[in-house]
């Protein structure tokens, strides 16, 4: 077991795995076990309906997710033990790649992204922590990870923010290609969800954008 991922909320470890799901004695994968952390400073009683209910959620968004997208396959959830075993997409991940592509490969690769994510607010799911290091690039396809901070909604001020997340990190990590990666990725968009909607979400983050000024803005003068 090796651990390849640690973050606030989890803890990530792959292992080969066989013939545990499959009858084959010649198949040898790859899985992820997935495992939220408990926190000490919480209750231990909320800390664990935390932890399960979280667990639940995002093997339903992903399981979800996988009729419109290209996500991890689900192997076994545990909302006793708080893990999720999935499928480990070995490929490369999209914040690595836009840096070493062409333009042509890096337009088809936002547009593809823009279509993705079109496809995931259409049918109400929520990511919520779009940004290319959640992309893996794996045979011209992308498969989108880690749905932890997931939700499901229709509500477009969440779509705007799961947008407005994805441009922001296109911004810092991809500075300089953003505005034309960002462009293509809407492209993307429009073509899933229609140009109206493409209005109303442009039009979502540039409110989201504002409100981050104000508070930056109020923040900087308390400490005057």
């Amino acid at each position: 077991m090796v651990i390849i991922g640690r973050g606030a909320e989890a803890i990530l470890e792959m292992k080969d795995f066989k013939d545990l799901y499959f009858p084959s004695k010649d198949l040898k994968i790859e899985i992820v076990i997935k495992k939220r952390i408990k926190k000490g400073y919480r209750i231990k009683e909320i800390d664990l309906h935390l932890r399960r209910s979280r667990t639940i959620l995002e093997s339903r968004l992903m399981h979800e997710a996988k009729k419109y997208v290209r996500t991890p396959t689900l192997f076994e959830i545990d909302p006793d033990e708080c893990y999720i075993v999935m499928e480990y997409i070995e490929g490369d991940r999209v914040k690595e790649l836009l840096e070493k592509i062409n333009s042509e490969k890096r337009e088809k690769v936002c547009f593809k992204i823009g279509d993705m994510v079109g496809k995931l607010h259409k049918n109400g799911i929520i990511h919520g922590d779009l940004t290319t290091s959640n992309m893996i690039y794996k045979f011209n396809e992308i498969y989108l990870i880690d749905f932890g901070l997931g939700e499901f909604s229709r509500e477009l001020e969440k779509q705007g923010v799961d947008m407005h997340l994805l441009k922001e990190a296109l911004q810092s990590t991809h500075y300089k290609y953003f505005l034309e990666d960002f462009e293509t990725v809407m492209e993307g968009y429009e073509y899933i969800v229609g140009n109206e909607k493409k209005k109303e979400i442009l039009k979502r983050i540039n409110e989201i954008e504002k409100r981050g000024r104000y508070v930056r803005r109020d923040s900087l003068y308390n400490k005057q």
